[in-house]
């Protein structure tokens, strides 16, 4: 659990460090250029869904993967690592809310004390780091509604899967959404291409490559690793400590400061977090698939 906490908690300052030089259609392209290939060997012998599926997986793979992903890409360019990092763990309390809409669970007067807590966090953090020591470390309202958008298509994103998971296996769903998701950027990470300036540096490559392998593949396979070995609850909380080390990664890598009003941001989001997914009778496939992209 600290292993994975440590991989997910770096992913936003890492694509911070990758979007330095490439634009973010692209860094996502290349991103999911390295994970789709390792998913479908992982996958292989066990690829086969209905066809009936086919539509579902598609619409998955472009909600989660090409507007989550990009919109994650665009955020990050738009704020400094430490509130992209914060606001991409609000992503459980967009899971609640969906999970109360698409599968009826019920929410309990604490998640929506926990909701407004956590957003009024998010509007501290945004304040506290607003003005930032170079292009790195500033933070924009663009960026931060970027991050919302992210936030919520990715929370979509894991309760549909969830859906699509336990009627057709983890990995193939995993695999295919990928897939299709890949295959609709890969348009637009043309466009991009042709008319923006970009420069593919080693640290391009190695953060393309981070992301595919370690956060999104060996990210998946360790995090169903965990829910095989401990209770979904306690799998869970690995999102509380996914900030702690993406915050401090960014304070070292970027100089981001770290004020009072930053850190009663911090504080008002991880309670909002703790307060809107607690659940006693949280549905383990819920849990299970509250993963970080």
């Amino acid at each position: 659990m600290l292993l994975l906490a440590v991989m997910w908690g770096l992913s936003i300052p890492i694509t911070k460090l990758g979007l330095a030089t490439v634009p973010p259609l692209m860094f996502t392209a290349m991103r999911f250029l390295v994970a789709v290939p390792l998913l479908l060997l992982l996958s292989r012998g066990q690829l086969r869904v209905p066809l009936k599926a086919v539509p579902s997986v598609i619409a998955l793979g472009v909600m989660g993967i090409t507007l989550g992903n990009v919109a994650q890409s665009f955020g990050v360019q738009g704020t400094s690592a430490s509130v992209g990092t914060l606001i991409s763990a609000t992503i459980p309390i967009f899971i609640v809310i969906f999970a109360a809409i698409r599968l009826g669970q019920s929410v309990a007067g604490r998640h929506w004390v926990g909701l407004l807590a956590a957003f009024g966090g998010i509007a501290l953090v945004a304040v506290g780091s607003g003005s930032g020591v170079d292009d790195l470390s500033k933070t924009t309202m663009t960026g931060v509604v970027w991050m919302l958008i992210s936030a919520v298509a990715i929370a979509f994103y894991y309760i549909w899967s969830a859906e699509l998971a336990d009627k057709y296996g983890t990995l193939p769903v995993a695999a295919w959404n990928a897939c299709a998701g890949l295959v609709a950027i890969l348009p637009l990470a043309g466009w991009e291409m042709a008319h923006l300036p970009f420069q593919i540096t080693a640290q391009v490559l190695w953060t393309a490559a981070y992301l595919g392998v370690l956060v999104t593949v060996a990210g998946l396979l360790l995090w169903l690793h965990i829910l095989r070995a401990v209770p979904a609850r306690v799998a869970a909380s690995v999102q509380y400590l996914q900030p702690v080390f993406g915050i401090a990664a960014a304070s070292f890598l970027f100089g981001d400061h770290l004020g009072p009003t930053f850190a009663a941001g911090v504080i008002l989001i991880l309670a909002g977090l703790a307060m809107a997914v607690s659940n006693k009778r949280r549905s383990p496939k819920l849990s299970e698939h509250m993963n970080k992209a």
